[in-house]
């Protein structure tokens, strides 16, 4: 990543992704995270044609770009090139951090997930440049996969010199026992997912994060 860039990934402290809900609500909800303050968002939809995502994608970077927002999409390398977003997020099953980084080449941000800080400091060194690391909490969104807590989350920002942000269950009532353990990031779905409060919580959330 170009130094910008890279700055800017490792000041964010809240990291907003999208629910699967219809377009016309993402784009919404990124708009008022926009105003509360997010300066980092993820197009993640697991219902939606591959299309459509596109169609989103391209959407949301005309909100996010003009903001001076990073947008990150979620499983798909060819929608986030071909949206011109700041970056991938991959999975176990998606292709390869070391394969996306050469085609994507060393300016686009591309994340991974760790459960554990040997699976962290090996995508960090097949080029992630950050890491998202939970479940933190129990959530009805990844209930195959056993919870790490607060204490695992911090175990592998240890492991790693890259951010990692806490995923998993995340919300208000829970900030402060990762705050406690040393978890400097989060990444939010569902607190952010209502409009009413949508921005309203954004902005607690980052000014806990913030300790402001």
């Amino acid at each position: 990543m170009n130094r910008p860039q890279a700055a800017l990934l490792r000041a964010a402290r809240l990291y907003a992704i999208t629910p699967d809900a219809e377009p016309e609500v993402i784009s919404e909800l990124v708009q008022l995270w926009i105003g509360a303050g997010v300066r980092l968002i993820q197009l993640r939809h697991k219902s939606a044609a591959r299309g459509r995502i596109l169609e989103l994608a391209l959407e949301l970077m005309g909100i996010c770009r003009p903001a001076g927002v990073q947008l990150v999409v979620n499983d798909h390398l060819d929608v986030a090139l071909a949206a011109g977003a700041d970056g991938v997020h991959l999975g176990d099953e998606d292709l390869s951090i070391s394969a996306a980084r050469r085609v994507a080449g060393p300016g686009f941000i591309i994340g991974a997930s760790a459960q554990e800080p040997a699976r962290a400091r090996a995508a960090v060194a097949a080029g992630a440049d950050y890491v998202g690391s939970g479940p933190a909490f129990a959530t009805p969104l990844k209930p195959e996969k056993a919870v790490i807590g607060p204490a695992g989350v911090a175990r592998v920002q240890a492991s790693v010199p890259v951010p990692v942000f806490a995923i998993g269950g995340v919300d208000e009532s829970n900030l402060a026992q990762l705050r406690a353990a040393g978890v400097e990031r989060v990444c939010v779905i569902r607190a952010l997912a209502s409009r009413p409060s949508a921005e309203a919580t954004a902005r607690r959330l980052i000014a806990l994060l913030e300790g402001t």
